[in-house]
């Protein structure tokens, strides 16, 4: 059965507009002006299926996810070369880390390389360290480090970025920079991510364990590491704590399942 969230809504299907997202952090609306579902990050490749009043309809190409952003925050699509694999950055004015900073880069942001200097390469929002870039097609290999560059990251209902995120979100950030292909919330995350292991697996780093609504990944074999409205922020807890904690609110943990090895 198709995710709601994956399936474009029939009567805002007139469009079919490739875009990209033009600012750093841009919310995914449920409807014009209502609550956030998700957020998409500068050089993210959307689908407009319906224009109106200042609003976008769209459909994200990464996990399909639909929502709404503002017009204003769509910009035409460049073929991105690079992405941002520090956990934040800063596209300067000039080629040289004192001069203004003209745009915040989370982690992920997608880029479109003009020209380049020995230490930065500009691009239409400025110029970027190169120290923060990767090329576009590079890809980490352990998914808990890249989760690990998010501690301390305020928690944010549907949040995607350094500047605010949540469990699903972590979990996706991880997976979407070790090039696993991974949905935006935990429901479609335990319906459909790595493999389902069998009860009373013993935890391996990578894992992922859920509860009804929450999604943690496992540091080691006593240490998982989530971003969660408790702490609110992203931090380890040892796995039992989090289970006992967990349990008294939201039940036990009703899925395990281990991401795919990357190479």
């Amino acid at each position: 059965m198709t995710h709601p969230r994956l399936t474009p809504d029939p009567a805002r299907t007139g469009l079919n507009e490739a875009a990209q997202i033009g600012r750093g952090v841009v919310n995914l609306l449920r409807k014009p002006n209502g609550a956030r579902d998700r957020q998409l990050l500068l050089g993210a490749d959307v689908t407009i299926l319906w224009r109106e009043d200042g609003w976008a309809y769209v459909q994200a190409a990464a996990d399909g996810y639909c929502g709404y952003v503002g017009v204003a925050s769509l910009a035409k699509p460049q073929r991105t070369t690079h992405k941002v694999n520090a956990a934040a950055s800063h596209a300067y004015q000039n080629a040289n880390m004192k001069s203004i900073d003209r745009a915040a880069l989370s982690h992920g942001s997608h880029l479109a390389m003009l020209d380049e200097t020995d230490d930065f390469i500009r691009t239409s929002h400025g110029f970027v360290p190169k120290q923060h870039i990767i090329d576009v097609e590079a890809f980490a290999t352990d998914p808990a480090a890249i989760a690990a560059m998010f501690l301390d990251t305020p928690y944010l209902w549907g949040g995607n970025s350094r500047w605010g995120i949540d469990c699903s979100g972590l979990v996706q950030t991880a997976s979407a920079a070790c090039g696993i292909a991974c949905g935006g919330d935990s429901d479609m995350q335990a319906a459909e991510l790595g493999e389902l292991m069998p009860e009373g697996t013993p935890p391996q780093r990578n894992d992922l364990l859920f509860w009804k609504g929450h999604v943690a990944l496992v540091w080691d074999d006593e240490i998982l590491i989530h971003a969660n409205g408790t702490a609110m922020s992203t931090v380890f807890e040892p796995i039992e704590e989090a289970k006992s904690r967990i349990a008294k609110t939201d039940g036990p943990v009703i899925a395990h399942r281990r991401l795919p090895a990357v190479e």
